[in-house]
C-alpha cells in the first residue's frame, strides 16, 4: 500500500525517508512543493496530492510534513490515520515529536518503521507491542547511535550503457518515471538534446554495439540510500599484545535485493603482527608483510548477519596505533538502481520489424568505505 515515507520540516527540507516496497526518488516531492507554496499556510496544503504515477498523502503536526507515497488508490483516510499512528509513536517513544530528536534517534526510528509497516502494509501499530520488539532509546543506545550513525559523504554516479543491434535505421525514444531526478547528465551525442529540454524524452538514432547512452550523478548525500551496513568493535590496548577485531555486514535500503559479491578489505596498522579470526562465512586472509585482511563474504542472508570475529597480535611493547583501521567494502546488487531511476518505456520507429527489448539494472559499490 504505502511505498514509501518523507519527512520534510518547515523550510522545505526532506530530513528523513525510508522506502518498503521500492525506491521511490525524492523529486516526486516536488508536486508537494509545488502544492506547499500554493497554500497560504501550512495546514492549508492538500492532504492529498494526485501525480502522473503515484498519490502523495501528509499529515502536519509539531512542524514537519508526513508524506506518504502511494500508487494505487486506496480509502485515503486510512493511511492518513496511520501518519498520525506514526507521530503518536514518536511522540510516545521519545516524549516529543521533532527533527531534531528524529534525527538524534534515527536507527530506532527506522526499527519502528520496519516494524508498523510490513511491505507496505500496516502490521504493528500499537505503542506497547512496539516496545516489546523495538526497546526505547536509553541514554547508551542514543550516544552509540550518534558515534555510529552519520554519513560523511555520499554520492552516486549512473551510468545508462546500451547495446543495441538493429538493422536499419532505426529512431528509438526512450521514457522514464522518473525523469526529474535526472538533474546532472552528459548525453552521447547521438541524443536529441532539445526534445530531452522540452519532454524529458530521450530521441536518438543509435549506433551501432555498445555505447553509454548517458551519465549522471547524484551528489546530495542525503539523497543517497545507503545500501548496507557495518557494525565494528575494533579496540586496542596500551598494555596488552592482543587486540579485539569484529565486524558484522547487514543490508539497508536493498527492497529485498540480494547484496553479492560482498568483499571486505582494511589497511590494518603497522604494528599489528598477525590476526586470528574466524568467519561466518566466506574466506578471509591476513598478509603479516602488507598488513591487508581480506574478507570474500560473498551473499548477505539477512536472517544469518555474516561476520567476522578474533584476535590481532601486536608488536611487544609498543604504543597502542594512533587510529582504527578503516574498512572498505566492494558489493553489488543485481536488478537495483540505488538512485531510484527507473525506465518507462522504450519505443522504435522508422523501421517494421519487432525488436527484442530488455533492460538490467545493477548497482555496485564504488568507494565505500567505513571508518572505525
Amino acid at each position: 500500500m504505502i511505498h514509501s515515507l518523507f519527512l520534510i520540516n518547515s523550510s522545505g527540507d526532506i530530513f528523513l525517508e525510508k522506502h518498503w516496497k521500492s525506491v521511490v526518488s525524492r523529486s516526486v516531492c516536488d508536486y508537494f512543493f509545488e502544492a506547499q507554496e500554493r497554500a497560504t499556510e501550512a495546514e492549508n496544503v492538500p492532504p492529498v496530492i494526485p501525480t502522473p504515477h503515484h498519490y502523495l498523502l501528509s499529515v502536519y503536526r509539531h512542524k514537519i510534513f508526513f508524506v506518504a507515497v502511494i500508487q494505487t488508490e486506496v480509502p485515503p483516510l486510512f493511511v492518513i490515520e496511520f501518519l498520525h499512528r506514526v507521530v503518536d509513536t514518536f511522540q510516545d517513544y521519545f516524549g516529543v515529536c521533532s527533527e531534531p530528536v528524529i534525527k538524534d534517534n534515527v536507527v530506532v526510528v527506522y526499527e519502528v518503521l520496519e516494524e508498523m509497516l510490513d511491505n507496505g502494509f500496516p502490521l504493528a501499530t500499537e505503542s506497547n507491542i512496539l516496545k516489546e520488539l523495538i526497546k526505547p532509546p536509553t541514554i547508551l543506545r542514543t550516544v552509540v547511535n550518534t558515534i555510529t550513525g552519520s554519513t560523511i559523504t555520499a554520492e552516486i554516479q549512473g551510468v545508462i550503457d546500451a547495446c543495441v543491434k538493429l538493422t536499419g535505421m532505426p529512431d528509438l525514444t526512450l521514457s522514464f518515471m522518473n525523469p526529474r531526478l535526472l538533474d546532472d547528465v552528459s548525453f552521447h551525442p547521438c541524443v536529441r538534446f532539445k526534445r530531452w529540454e522540452s519532454e524529458r524524452i530521450l530521441s536518438f538514432i543509435p549506433p551501432d554495439g555498445n555505447f553509454r547512452l548517458l551519465s549522471y550523478h547524484v551528489s546530495a548525500q542525503n539523497l543517497v540510500a545507503i545500501p548496507v551496513y557495518v557494525k565494528h568493535n575494533i579496540s586496542f590496548r596500551d598494555s596488552s599484545s592482543l587486540g579485539r577485531f569484529e565486524i558484522t555486514v547487514g543490508p539497508k535500503q536493498t527492497m529485498g535485493k540480494t547484496i553479492e559479491g560482498v568483499i571486505v578489505t582494511s589497511q590494518m596498522p603497522k604494528g599489528v603482527l598477525n590476526m586470528s579470526l574466524t568467519p561466518s562465512q566466506g574466506t578471509h586472509t591476513f598478509d603479516p608483510v602488507t598488513k591487508m585482511l581480506s574478507w570474500d563474504v560473498g551473499k548477505i542472508n539477512p536472517q544469518k548477519l555474516p561476520s567476522l570475529k578474533g584476535t590481532m597480535s601486536l608488536q611487544a611493547g609498543a604504543s597502542k596505533p594512533d587510529e582504527n583501521p578503516t574498512i572498505n567494502l566492494h558489493f553489488k546488487i543485481q536488478q537495483l538502481a540505488i538512485s531510484g531511476l527507473k525506465v518507462n518505456r522504450l519505443d522504435m520507429y522508422g523501421e517494421k520489424y519487432k525488436p527484442f527489448k530488455g533492460i538490467k539494472y545493477m548497482t555496485k559499490a564504488g568507494k565505500f568505505q567505513v571508518r572505525t
